[in-house]
């Protein structure tokens, strides 16, 4: 059996704490990324969470962490962006606004689905996985994506879940659900 992976979860807002249970409860180790100095540190993955998307890219600005944070993207860290994590990680948003993250080279449409009123929870195929539950929240989805994105699920002809190189974008909430093959499926990436 290998080392224990070590999995950054970032901390500023959002469901971090359900993201946190969920790497723990598959037998990964977590650390919370809450300032610069914690990107600092020597970690096999990174989950950025559920939330309010521009509140986290302000604070990821504010913080002095979206430079290095991006950069240890681009060299190849693997991340999991659920839901808000998703927006932050796009290229592009539809509608003209401002991106954060910019390392998935897709266009994301926040609040696709409306505000809270506009949440559900279907079953549907995940690539490599086989039919999940996904619990979608004032839930973003993709509204295109550049070569070598490869699409992992789909919802009414929406696409909601994409891996490019080592980066998986989801616009649902995997650690809402009992389900935990898509934290696996992450966790084998993280090496």
């Amino acid at each position: 059996m290998g080392a224990v992976k070590k999995i950054a979860v970032l901390s500023v807002q959002g469901a971090f704490a359900e993201q946190e249970k969920r790497i723990e409860d598959l037998g990964a180790e977590c650390i919370e990324i809450r300032q610069k100095a914690d990107l600092m540190q020597d970690f096999d993955g990174m989950i950025l969470p559920g939330g309010e998307s521009t509140v986290q890219g302000k604070l990821l600005t504010e913080l002095g962490m979206l430079e290095p944070l991006r950069d240890r993207i681009r060299s190849g860290l693997p991340v999991l962006g659920t839901c808000a994590g998703l927006i932050l990680l796009a290229g592009e948003l539809g509608g003209g606004e401002h991106g954060w993250l910019g390392t998935l080279p897709v266009r994301v449409r926040r609040n696709a689905y409306g505000r809270q009123l506009g949440s559900f929870h279907v079953r549907e195929v995940f690539q490599g996985i086989g039919r999940i539950p996904m619990t979608f929240i004032r839930a973003p989805y993709v509204e295109s994506v550049t070569e070598g994105v490869e699409i992992l699920a789909t919802v009414d002809n929406r696409i909601v879940a994409v891996r490019y190189a080592n980066q998986i974008g989801i616009a649902f909430h995997p650690e809402l659900d009992e389900d935990e093959s898509i934290h696996k499926m992450f966790l084998s990436i993280c090496l």
